[in-house]
């Protein structure tokens, strides 16, 4: 599928859903603390997204449809779980890490961002990996810029992250994002064979490393088909932002 060129009208959309998305951060971030469950976490990052006219992109969504749909508005992927956490009456207690990741939909767009955050005072291996995650993405910026190609962004983040001693997650990848919550391109982690697509200014594309302490493999949970944690049930950490391709320096939509 062709990757997908936004106009200036449909960029202004996008903008207004990654604000939201944006925004939703905010809240849950405030109250991520020990004592706090991950249900109250997504009924506040809902509230939000639906008090400024959004949707939850996630609540509902289907992988297959023949499985059942996500069941909340956020994902919450605590310490293991590398993606796609359902919210429970699970409980944060000091020392986790939490991966939230909101996607806001708004007059027919998407906004979709991911963060990881420590729960109270976390090891020092936490700490960095939540540094490194974030630190990667950014690695990748540097090639998010008209005229480079698709695995430039892909490779920085590779480098990045195994220069620092961790590894990224392969069956998992970041995409393009607008009308549909996940568009072309697919966007790996690690270079593909190839370079990929040039990219070209009116692009919009979720880029988001998943980066894992030990093995990079991992497995989903049999029970409700959602919950991918590491296969060796080391820590996991998440970071992902709607970005905008420019004539010039890329615009991070879901920055904040």
């Amino acid at each position: 599928m062709a990757i997908q060129i936004k106009n200036k009208d449909e960029i202004e959309k996008m903008r207004l859903a990654c604000r939201i998305t944006a925004g939703a951060h905010q809240v849950v971030e405030k109250l991520i603390c020990p004592g706090v469950t991950t249900r109250e976490l997504d009924k506040a990052a809902e509230a939000y997204i639906r008090s400024q006219g959004a949707m939850p992109s996630f609540l509902g969504y289907k992988l297959h449809p023949d499985l059942p749909g996500f069941d909340g508005s956020i994902c919450t992927s605590v310490n293991e779980a590398v993606i796609h956490g359902i919210p429970s009456n699970r409980v944060l207690k000091e020392g986790d890490i939490i991966s939230v990741d909101i996607g806001a939909y708004i007059d027919g767009f998407h906004g979709d961002a991911a963060r990881t955050h420590a729960v109270g005072k976390v090891s020092d291996e936490a700490q960095r990996l939540i540094d490194v995650t974030k630190g990667s993405f950014f690695a990748g910026m540097q090639f998010a810029k008209k005229d480079c190609f698709l695995h430039q962004i892909c490779g920085a983040i590779q480098n990045y992250v195994e220069s620092n001693g961790f590894s990224v997650v392969r069956e998992y990848i970041g995409h393009g994002v607008g009308r549909d919550l996940h568009e072309s391109p697919e966007i790996p982690n690690y270079k593909p064979p190839g370079r990929g697509p040039k990219l070209a200014p009116g692009m919009c594309l979720a880029i988001e490393p998943m980066v894992n302490v030990g093995t990079w493999q991992i497995e989903t949970d049999r029970n409700d088909f959602w919950t991918v944690t590491t296969k060796d049930k080391k820590l996991s950490a998440h970071y992902e932002n709607t970005v905008l391709i420019t004539d010039g320096e890329p615009d991070i939509l879901t920055l904040y």
